[in-house]
This record gives structure tokens, sequence and C-alpha cells, in this order.
């Protein structure tokens, strides 16, 4: 509903249909307000506006397998832009399928999907982009249309990477894989972080594509993890003596303490605790960053490793990569630094009452430090719009020709509430 001077006051929509979602777009775009796309999970762009319309695709969130399409790599799965990855690893595991996503189940599949997709298959399917072999998508003039490798292929090419800056897309359709189960382990580790980083780096190095590895040290006030250390470990298949075996290096140094299990894929999918309410309370302030590395050398690790201890209140997060993830050619997505072989995020928290400003100057130092020798940032841990951080979220290639599809089809830049690719 329009106020006295035509502009929209702030209003939640819910449609049902991609011809609701069109709707929504074109009345957004004619009255020129801000417009957030919601995709059924917990990110940053999911608490309430001042103003403007968000479109929350919670009601969009069919997961259906396609037994009729089947792709060199496995089954087509059509699943609706609200759906969240829990629900859609349930569905798959029933049809012995699985696609390589994020590590918490309440996450949006849009969301991670249009900015690339780290999961815990990474190195042996790649990102959730490069599984994916199609998407209808409603577009900034309210048309909707069905984007591939073979109708509108730049489109298609922008999707897969450049975040949600080219359309709200209802449906995402991937080529599952077949997942008859899988081995999982979890390292505690008892003292010091740096040689088993250095251990797992190690191992990484020529590890079978079936293993991928994530180490994680955080707080006791972080809900999203047991507090402490630990290095954990996924095997893509329900091998778990072949886990054991591989992660020896790593289990047999002093102060770990390995426990492997064959537990379904779903079960490993982290859960973040349920919000009060209809609204998401916002998370805390976080004073860091993340960044695409090519080398997880000594020097970077020991950065690491004594930025969690100088900071109590901080968090330390990374996540191999190679494989599948570094055999997908640069120019085929819009995603950056497929040669990096880590994903490493480092942070404080910014709580009032608990660190002073003397603190915050020091994490800022001491981040700078560990960013500097990063390939590229990845947008789907960047959680504020900086739009002058943007372009170091692509090559420059990619950044130039996403700025032409941006032209092409938002030249009036209706989807901005975003990490906004500016024509």
């Amino acid at each position: 509903m329009a106020d006295s001077t035509g502009a929209l006051s702030s209003s939640i929509r819910r449609p049902s249909t991609p011809e609701e979602v069109a709707a929504i777009v074109a009345e957004a775009a004619k009255e020129a307000v801000p417009l957030t796309v919601v995709s059924g999970g917990h990110g940053p762009w999911s608490h309430a506006l001042s103003d403007g319309i968000r479109i929350d695709l919670g009601a969009l969130a069919s997961v259906e397998v396609d037994g009729t399409t089947v792709h060199v790599d496995g089954t087509t799965v059509h699943v609706g832009g609200g759906a969240v990855w829990g629900d859609v690893a349930t569905v798959l595991a029933a049809h012995g399928l699985a696609i390589s996503s994020g590590d918490t189940a309440s996450v949006g599949v849009g969301g991670l999907t249009l900015g690339g997709g780290i999961g815990w298959m990474v190195r042996s399917w790649g990102l959730a982009v490069d599984q994916l072999v199609g998407a209808q998508v409603v577009t900034a003039s309210g048309e909707i249309v069905e984007a591939s490798v073979d109708a509108y292929p730049d489109l298609f090419w922008a999707l897969r990477g450049g975040g949600g800056n080219f359309g709200v897309v209802t449906r995402f359709d991937f080529s599952a894989h077949p997942l008859p189960g899988i081995a999982f382990a979890e390292n505690v580790i008892d003292g010091d972080a740096a040689p088993v980083l250095r251990a797992a780096r190690d191992l990484l190095r020529d590890a079978p594509r079936d293993l991928t590895v994530t180490f994680m040290d955080v707080p006791a006030m972080d809900p999203s993890a047991p507090a402490g250390a630990r290095l954990s470990a996924v095997w893509a298949a329900p091998e778990p003596d072949r886990l054991r075996a591989v992660l020896e290096p790593v289990s047999a140094l002093d102060g770990v303490q390995t426990e492997v299990t064959s537990p379904a894929y779903r079960e490993v999918l982290l859960e973040m605790p349920e919000p009060e309410g209809d609204e998401q309370a916002a998370p805390p302030g976080f004073i860091g960053g993340n960044g695409l590395y090519a080398e997880l050398d000594d020097e970077l690790i020991d950065r690491l490793v004594d930025f969690r201890l100088a900071h109590p209140a901080s968090v330390v997060f990374l996540r191999s990569l190679g494989g599948a993830f570094g055999e997908v050619p640069q120019e085929h997505t819009a995603f950056p630094a497929r040669s990096a072989t880590w994903f490493v995020m480092a942070g404080g928290f910014d709580i009032p009452g608990l660190i002073d400003d003397a603190a915050r100057a020091s994490i800022r130092s001491d981040w700078a430090a560990i960013e500097a020798g990063r390939l590229a940032e990845y947008g789907n841990f960047a959680d504020t719009e900086r739009p002058e951080a943007v372009p170091g979220m692509f090559t420059e290639a990619a950044f130039a020709r996403l700025r032409e599809v941006k032209a092409t089809w938002d030249p009036q830049n209706v989807f901005r509430r975003n990490h906004n690719i500016l024509v």
C-alpha cells in the first residue's frame, strides 16, 4: 500500500507462485522502492527493513526428483527458491541422492547457490553452482524465463556465483549425485591447533576427493557449534574404516581425540537455534572477514591460531577446497579463485560491554594481516553491504562480464539489496 507520498511502506510478501513473485517485482520496480528477496534461510538480508518490500519465498519450497531426466553426473532435482538445505537433504536421501550444499540445515538454497555454495562435498562434486543445470527466474521486467546453458546462457552464467543481482530464482534445477551413505569424523583438539592444521594441510594436498575437512575454533558464546577447536571430516561414501585410515596423520597427533561414525548426510548439517517470533533477531556485530587462499602456509596457520588465542570472543573457520572444485575452468562460472585450496574465515564478535575500542582496533589489525594473502572474498560469508568490496568477490574478467549482464537484465537496479553489481 502506498503512503501519501506515493512510496510503498514496509511490507512482507509471501508469494506462492512464480506469477505472484513477478507481480510483486513489477510493483516494486514501478514504485522504485527497495526490494529484498529472502530465500528461506537465515542470512543477513532475512531481517525486516525499515521500508520497501521483502519477498519471502518460503512457500516455494518443494523438492522434486525428476526420474525421467538423467544427466551424466546424476538425476535432475527441482528445488523451490524458498527451500532450505536440510529439507533438500531429507527428501533426496529417500532416493539415495544428495547435492553438495552448505553445512547448516536452515541455510536457504537460493542464497547459498547464487553466491557459489561451498559445502561438505565441495571436493567431491564442486560448488552448489557446479551442480546447477537450470533455473526459473523472475526478471526485473516481471518476465518469467527458464535459463540454462542453452537458453539465456549469459543470465545462467551470472546466476552461478553472481548473487541475487539478476532476478528472483523461483526454481533451481540441480544434477544430484548418488550417495549411499557417508563416514564422518570429529577430531577434538586439546592444546595447540597449529600442528593439526599443518597435518591437515599436508594431507589434503594429495587426499582422495572423497575427503572434505572443516576446522572450527569457537568460543562458548557461539551457538553454531560446540566450543573449542575441532577438525571435522566427511568422506563421501559409507566407509568409516577408510576415513579412519586416511585421517591417521591427524588423529595420531598428541592432544587429538578422534571419533568416526556413519551418520546420514542430513545428520551432519548443523542446526541453528530457532528464532523467537515471526522475525529473526539480528546477529551480533562481527569484525573480521573471509577469503579464498591459494595455500594454507605456515605463516597463515600461525596467524590464525594466534588470532584465536589473542581474542577470546573470536572464531576461526576453515574448509578444504581443491578436487572437483578446482577442476572447473575459471571462466565457466562467475565464482572467483578456482585455484584456491582453502577457504578461511576469522573474526571477533562485537558485543557491547564485552570488548572496547582498543580490542576492536586490535581485531581489525590482526584480520588485516590475515586478509592480505587472499585471492578473493567469498560473498556468501560477507554479511554487510559494502559496495567498495564487491569487485574483490570476482575476477576482473568476471566482474566486467557481470556488469554487462546486469545492464541487460536489470538496468534500473531493481535487485540491489545484495552485494550489488552496478552498471
